[in-house]
């Protein structure tokens, strides 16, 4: 028996860089499955810890919600120790592909992602199914992932427990990201729980109420 949907979690540690500054940062790091399978969502830091997340489950899929290197930067080396080593693919909304690059320049390291990402793709993992939601703001191409039946969003950098996530970056847009938020993760049920890319769970009920 693979049992039922469920969200694992864990937390590593590491760096965030960009625009010439560096920061060090704990990212949480969700795993979405059943007993036997799974999908990643981001790869942060460190191979190891994500793999104790995921045990011996198939990952049917490392999932990024964007592409800034605290989120990306061992995907290509979880590819590569998933599944026995058959690896899974990586998948990306094509529009993060300049912050991407700022990790994996194409002329050093021939890094890709496998699969794109879009608006409505469906993403069906241990009997539960995650839905793209575009939410462009903190990153041109940032996704969250809405899995309905388990009354949760994973919203990687684009709200945390206290309003939406970081701008004055490169390639951010601050009006953006609120009118992502307000359009497509408002429409989401209040009780729904937000999975974040750091720090603690919230609800769509509770930024509605502080966002306003």
């Amino acid at each position: 028996m693979a049992g039922p949907a469920r969200v694992d979690h864990g937390v590593t540690s590491g760096t965030f860089s960009l625009d010439g500054q560096t920061f060090d940062v704990d990212n949480n790091v969700w795993v979405v499955g059943d007993d036997d399978e799974c999908v990643v969502i981001d790869a942060p830091h460190d191979v190891d810890g994500i793999l104790a997340v995921v045990g011996d489950r198939r990952v049917r899929a490392i999932v990024c919600t964007h592409a800034h290197d605290d989120h990306v930067r061992v995907a290509p080396q979880l590819r590569e120790r998933v599944n026995g080593g058959q690896g899974a693919p990586i998948m990306l909304h094509p529009d993060d592909r300049p912050l991407w690059e700022l990790t994996f320049p194409q002329d050093e390291h021939g890094y890709l992602w496998d699969l794109d990402l879009a608006d409505g793709v469906r993403i069906d993992v241990g009997g539960t199914t995650l839905t793209v939601l575009h939410t462009p703001g903190h990153a041109p191409g940032a996704v969250c992932l809405h899995a309905s039946d388990l009354g949760c969003v994973f919203t990687g950098d684009t709200l945390f427990q206290g309003g939406p996530g970081a701008t004055g970056r490169s390639f951010s847009d601050a009006d953006l990201i609120v009118e992502s938020i307000r359009a497509r993760l408002f429409a989401l049920p209040d009780d729904t729980v937000v999975h974040t890319g750091h720090g603690d769970d919230t609800t769509i009920g509770a930024e509605r109420a502080t966002l306003g």
